[in-house]
C-alpha cells in the first residue's frame, strides 16, 4: 500500500514533533479567542448540522490563527472546540498540474512529524469511478495543500468513541470546468448519503488559501468577492467570480465540489470563522495573501 512522506515539513511547519505540537497547541488557544462565530445550535437546529470546513494551507506562521479558529471554534453550547467526524473526505487544489483531475489516494497512509494518518480505502474506493473521481497517487505526491493541515486534525480528536483513529479520503482537484466539479459534487453527496444511511457521519475538509500577491486593499476586495460566494452557498456564482475578477483563490474549485455536494445533501448554509491576510505576520502590504476559514452544513 503506498505511503505518502512530507513534502513541507521545516518549510511550511516544524519538522521536530514537539516543536510541532507545541505552535500547533498556541494556534488552537489563539484561535479560539479570535473565532467570529457563535454556536451552531444557537441559530440553528443542532451541531450535527455541521458538514465541514474550508482551511488555508500556507505556513503557519502565516495561518495558524485562522486554522486554531477554525479547528475552535464552538459547534454547540456545551463544547468549546471541534468535534470532526472520523472520516473526512479532504479536497484540496492541485499547485503542481500533475495526475488526474479529480485524483483520489486510494489507500494506504500519509506521514507527518506526529505520525501516519490512515486513508480510507473503502470509502476512497466507493467513489473512484463516480463522478469523474479516479485513484491517482502522482496529483498528490508533490502538493502541500491536505498535508499541511493534517497536524493540526492529528491534534483534534475524532468525534465519536474513545480510541476512534481519524481516516482520510485524499482528492486532489485539478479542474476548473463548472460541469465536471457539478457531477463530482452530485456524486460525493451519493457517497455521503449512503454512508449516513448506515449511521456513519462524512465529514468535508477544504483546502485552500485566498487572492495571492496583491496589495492589501486588493486583496481585501478580491476575497470578499469571492467569500460573499462561498458564504451564499452558491458554486456557480464563486466560480464565475474568481474567474470574471481574476482572484487567485487556490481552493475555488474543490469549495465549488464541496458547495454542489452540500447543496445536493439538503439546505446549505455557510459562516466565516476568521479572516485575516499575511500582512498580519509579515508586516508587508504591498504583497500579500489572503487567508480565510469557513465553516459549513445542513439547515
Amino acid at each position: 500500500m503506498p505511503e505518502r512522506e512530507p513534502v513541507a515539513a521545516g518549510r511550511f511547519y516544524p519538522a521536530l514533533p514537539g516543536e510541532l505540537q507545541k505552535e500547533i497547541r498556541s494556534y488552537l488557544t489563539a484561535g479560539k479567542a479570535l473565532s467570529t462565530t457563535a454556536p451552531i445550535d444557537a441559530k440553528r437546529k443542532d451541531s450535527a448540522s455541521l458538514r465541514g470546513l474550508m482551511l488555508p494551507h500556507a505556513g503557519y506562521v502565516y495561518c495558524g490563527k485562522v486554522l486554531g479558529a477554525a479547528l475552535m471554534s464552538p459547534w454547540n453550547k456545551t463544547t468549546a472546540g471541534a468535534s470532526l467526524p472520523e472520516r473526512l473526505v479532504m479536497l484540496c487544489p492541485n499547485h503542481t498540474g500533475r495526475g488526474a483531475p479529480l485524483g483520489v489516494w486510494p489507500d494506504g497512509m500519509w506521514h507527518t512529524p506526529l505520525g501516519g494518518v490512515d486513508v480510507d480505502a473503502e470509502l476512497a474506493a466507493s467513489l473512484c469511478g463516480k463522478g469523474g473521481f479516479a485513484p491517482d497517487l502522482h496529483s498528490h505526491l508533490g502538493e502541500h495543500s491536505i498535508e499541511v493541515l493534517l497536524p493540526f486534525l492529528q491534534c483534534v480528536p475524532p468525534q465519536g468513541l474513545p480510541g476512534a483513529t481519524r481516516r482520510i479520503t485524499p482528492v486532489c482537484v485539478g479542474t476548473m470546468q463548472h460541469k465536471i466539479l457539478q457531477d463530482a459534487g452530485l456524486a460525493l453527496a451519493e457517497v455521503i448519503r449512503q454512508y449516513e444511511n448506515r449511521g456513519e457521519r462524512i465529514g468535508i475538509i477544504v483546502s485552500s488559501d485566498m487572492n495571492h500577491y496583491e496589495d492589501q486593499e486588493t486583496t481585501m476586495r478580491k476575497d470578499a468577492f469571492a467569500l460573499s460566494q462561498a458564504l451564499a452557498c452558491d458554486p456557480e456564482g464563486l466560480l464565475t467570480m474568481v474567474q470574471r475578477e481574476k482572484i487567485t483563490m487556490c481552493g475555488a474549485a474543490p469549495m465549488a465540489l464541496a458547495l454542489f455536494a452540500a447543496r445536493a445533501l439538503g439546505e446549505p448554509w455557510a459562516e466565516l470563522c476568521l479572516y485575516d491576510t499575511s500582512a498580519t505576520a509579515s508586516g508587508d502590504t504591498r504583497k500579500v495573501v489572503g487567508y480565510a476559514a469557513l465553516r459549513f452544513g445542513l439547515a
